[in-house]
């Protein structure tokens, strides 16, 4: 009995640590984020625990509770058609989305579309910009002296062909930006639809165009329902494009909550703002569960039948087409900024008057403590995330613990700027005054990044066969000792790919870095959005380059990796 115990106390120890880790980095944050709706003042929890005076001073905070920010929502027209436009923009963006989606997966999986492997790798293009890069490349593009207004001008246009500070310009950059994450996995329903149903059809006589609409994309619909609340989700909680693109008389709800806490210090209102973008994104995650449950959609059989691919060039060539122009736009604001990085004076023109490194140069000289800081901070998160993941796996697959695999789905619900409000009311006073520090950043980062890491460990270590940990039990080591020296290392390959995902999503971290970032660990999305507010538009140009070449090298990484462990 006593050598059962011996295992399991130093696995149980860090079972305990990691609880309380989710404890005190998001269930405590989040309920008080929660509790400061009510009563419109930050709520030291950890002062309250170990001081009677700061637990008066809670008490009296309670005391004093009301609904008035919860009523506020409906009372202030600010806050509820900031709602209401956050909602129109995300159902905008995602019916979109799906409708450009719908063509370019099924050319990629379906058909023997011209350049397909080209064109599905330029689809890849939109993940690796940021999106307030995307966004201020739009400004480049489409503004008041952007080179899409100069040619629109002298094709006999008046003004603008598209304004960019407005509901539609925020709507087209997530439109294209967004696709992406819609189309890989629209990609492989289409790929998995019966090729049975489809030659039974066939060959009852219905044409091509029939059999699409009434077997092929039935079939795919459930995967479209998915990754249309995908986007919803995306568009709703995104922050990068907004915060640059929208005008202050657009009341959006993510743009709204930065505002309060950043530029009025209204606890209050950014709580109940905070509040409202989690029952959105939570009820979003139910809703895309709910669609899916329960539904049988059961096609594949032991007996895979080969797909035959639609070679008719009257639809191959235009799907090709359109699949192009789509991609184009990415590609362009892409070159727009390497331009502009490169220009010496770019006005409303075509072209820039002049090509120069000089930007490049003040970049490394006098930003180069932003770069370092944003591979320091990323390297801390990562650091983390790889420790707390490896034994979430352990415990969500040995321990069947569902209660920490719940946890850490918990940060795919919460928006980034929602979870940074929160962190910044928990820890904005003593004895936990971490806000303003690398160390919350860090915590912050690898919460938000965790359910990367936790999906890729997971999956590897249902992998691995449970004997070879009990053999190590039954030589005398210890339940950690085995944990850590022999199933570990098996979960390299695991590891190995969720962490340059963990490196490259922080690296592209726009709203915890804006919100939370202090001045002396300003990572590089942070300088990049202080250098477009001051109009430094060369050196937000050099900046944006260098943080996409960091991204594309570390993406390439992560394929190659993951490439080379497909067994």
């Amino acid at each position: 009995m006593n050598r059962i115990k011996k295992h399991f106390v130093g696995i149980g120890l860090i079972k305990l640590l990691i609880y309380g880790f989710f404890l005190l980095f998001l269930i405590i944050p989040l309920l008080s984020v929660f509790l400061v709706a009510f009563t419109n003042q930050p709520i030291n929890v950890f002062g309250s625990l170990i001081s009677m005076e700061r637990m008066q001073q809670t008490i009296d905070q309670f005391r004093n509770a009301s609904l008035d920010n919860f009523k506020s929502l409906f009372t202030y027209g600010g806050y509820l058609t900031g709602l209401i436009n956050s909602l129109k923009l995300s159902f905008i963006v995602s019916l979109w989305v799906l409708v450009i989606c719908i063509p370019i997966a099924y050319g990629i999986a379906r058909t023997k579309m011209p350049f397909k492997k080209t064109i599905g790798a330029l689809c890849t293009i939109p993940l690796v910009i940021p999106t307030f890069i995307s966004a201020y490349a739009f400004i480049i593009m489409f503004g008041r002296s952007g080179w899409v207004t100069y040619i629109y001008e002298k094709f006999g246009g008046e003004g603008m062909l598209l304004d960019p500070y407005t509901m539609t310009g925020i709507a087209i950059v997530q439109i294209f930006f967004f696709f992406p994450y819609a189309l890989w996995p629209m990609v492989a329903a289409f790929k998995v639809t019966g090729a049975s149903l489809e030659e039974a059809s066939r060959n009852m006589g219905a044409k091509g165009w029939l059999t699409f609409i009434t077997v092929t994309f039935p079939l795919a619909l459930p995967g479209m329902l998915s990754t249309m609340l995908v986007i919803f989700a995306v568009s709703f909680s995104d922050f990068g494009t907004p915060i640059i693109l929208a005008p202050n008389d657009l009341n959006l709800i993510v743009v709204d909550a930065y505002r309060e806490i950043s530029g009025f210090f209204n606890w209050g209102g950014a709580a109940i703002l905070t509040v409202i973008m989690i029952a959105v994104a939570g009820v979003v995650y139910w809703l895309q569960n709910y669609l899916l449950k329960g539904k049988n959609y059961d096609i594949l059989s032991g007996k895979p039948k080969e797909i035959k691919l639609n070679d008719n060039k009257a639809l191959t060539i235009p799907l090709a087409i359109f699949s192009s122009l789509v991609v184009l736009l990415p590609i362009l604001a892409l070159a727009t900024i390497i331009l502009q990085s490169l220009a010496t004076t770019w006005g409303k023109d075509p072209l820039p008057s002049g090509y120069t490194l000089e930007h490049y140069r003040t970049i490394f000289t006098s930003s180069l403590g932003n770069i370092q800081n944003s591979l320091i901070l990323a390297g801390g998160a990562l650091i983390l995330s790889v420790i707390i993941s490896v034994f979430v796996s352990y415990f969500v697959v040995r321990h069947r613990s569902t209660t920490l695999d719940f946890m850490t789905t918990i940060p795919l619900i919460v928006p980034g700027i929602a979870f940074g409000i929160a962190l910044i009311q928990t820890f904005n006073t003593a004895p936990l005054q971490l806000t303003g520090t690398a160390l919350i950043l860090i915590i912050a980062y690898s919460i938000r990044r965790l359910p990367y890491m936790v999906r890729s460990t997971v999956g590897t270590m249902r992998a691995i066969k449970q004997d070879i940990e009990e053999a190590a039990v039954s030589l005398g080591a210890s339940t950690l000792t085995a944990a850590t020296t022999v199933v570990g290392p098996l979960m390299l390959p695991g590891i190995a790919a969720g962490s340059i995902l963990v490196f490259v999503t922080v690296i592209k971290e726009t709203s915890i870095s804006i919100l939370m970032a202090p001045a002396s660990w300003a990572p590089m999305s942070l300088a990049i959005f202080q250098n477009v507010l001051r109009a430094e538009y060369y050196s937000a140009a050099a900046m944006s380059v260098i943080l996409v070449v960091m991204v594309l090298v570390l993406q390439a990484l992560a394929n190659r990796l993951s490439g080379g462990n497909k067994s």
